[in-house]
């Protein structure tokens, strides 16, 4: 069983502590926040040691990984002190918002031969997982299109989220790292996106509403709905639509149905937050000992960077914007564990 670290106690962080309440791969036995009385709430809760600095428990606890929810512009650095102790990183998304900070990571990674990698709950749907085997089949034939929604009303104004220096961006790169990263695990590389993006809220210095078109290098079309604002009351927050057939990813349902039949054949419950987090970081401990690989590696991580670099410019200049591409893809690092 791991010994597991959790930065930041936000709300993010509740989810991890959540998945790995017994849990047989992994434990938390420290928990860091700079707010001494919410490290101390949080690490009570579940029997850790409490610390008011990410410092402090490198020098106080031997750790087998590390799950970091902090702000992303802090991401970079907490990450590379626990790389320099050999200490494997999960780093909840979007992974930096920068591609300088992304690549640092990386390198850091390399260097001490360590595993970091970013956390992308989606890709941990087991829904999710099956669709991409039901269109690797060809059971929906060419895929032409995705969609995907996420939208649901959040009053951002008091939160980190609402710090463009802090965050990177609005819904964008908050929800919409998820999304891209949807968008790649499904059909593949984005080579090209258009953005639109909108602030309804007057308390906000970010995009709180967006819509993305992405070009994939399959040449399927994706397009994406995100919004802090209102709520579409969609069922599913994946279609697909394929020359033969059309794939539904539900909140409480999946289902597909090919052109030559008028049965729809139900293939998952929908989303299980719990499960898609414990799923997450059972994957984690695995790749720490190389029992099996990360499902969504550091190149896929700095990919949705560039991805969401690419989308803030289209929303700049009104127009397509080709998706630039990071010269350090390819080899990826985990941890040198026997």
């Amino acid at each position: 069983m791991k010994k597991i670290g959790i930065v930041g106690v936000g709300a993010i962080a509740q989810a991890h502590i959540k998945a790995l309440e017994d849990a047989s791969f992994g434990k938390v036995v420290a928990i860091a926040d700079i707010r001494p009385e919410a490290a101390k709430a949080a690490a009570e809760a579940v029997g850790a040691k409490g610390f008011t600095s990410h410092e402090d428990m490198l020098k106080s606890e031997a750790l087998d990984g590390v799950v970091i929810c902090t702000p992303p512009n802090t991401h970079p650095e907490i990450a590379r002190a626990f790389l320099a102790r050999s200490i494997p990183v999960l780093c909840e998304k979007p992974v930096a918002i920068d591609i300088a900070g992304a690549e640092a990571m990386l390198a850091a990674g390399r260097q001490s031969k360590t595993l970091v990698t970013m956390a992308s709950k989606f890709r941990y749907v087991e829904d999710v997982i099956k669709l991409r085997s039901i269109i690797a089949s060809g059971l929906l034939g060419e895929i032409l299109l995705l969609e995907n929604a996420f939208v649901s009303p959040a009053d951002m104004s008091k939160r980190w989220n609402s710090q463009p220096a802090v965050s990177g961006g609005g819904v964008l790169i908050d929800n919409g790292t998820h999304s891209v990263d949807i968008i790649a695990y499904l059909l593949g590389p984005i080579r090209e996106v258009l953005a639109v993006t909108s602030t309804f809220s007057p308390d906000l210095q970010v995009d709180d509403n967006v819509t993305l078109v992405a070009k994939t290098a399959s040449g399927a079309m994706a397009k994406v709905d995100l919004s802090w604002t209102f709520d579409k009351q969609q069922p599913n927050f994946i279609s697909v639509y394929g020359t033969q057939g059309t794939a539904h990813i539900g909140w409480r349902g999946s289902k597909y149905k090919q052109k030559s039949s008028s049965d729809w054949i139900e293939f998952g419950p929908g989303y299980d937050k719990v499960a898609a987090f414990r799923n997450n970081l059972a994957n984690f401990c695995a790749a720490i000992d190389r029992s099996e690989p990360p499902l969504i590696t550091m190149a896929d991580a700095i990919a949705s960077v560039y991805v969401i670099k690419a989308a803030y410019e289209s929303a700049q200049t009104n127009g397509w914007v080709r998706v630039g591409t990071s010269n350090v893809s390819g080899l990826e690092v985990v941890a040198a564990k026997a």
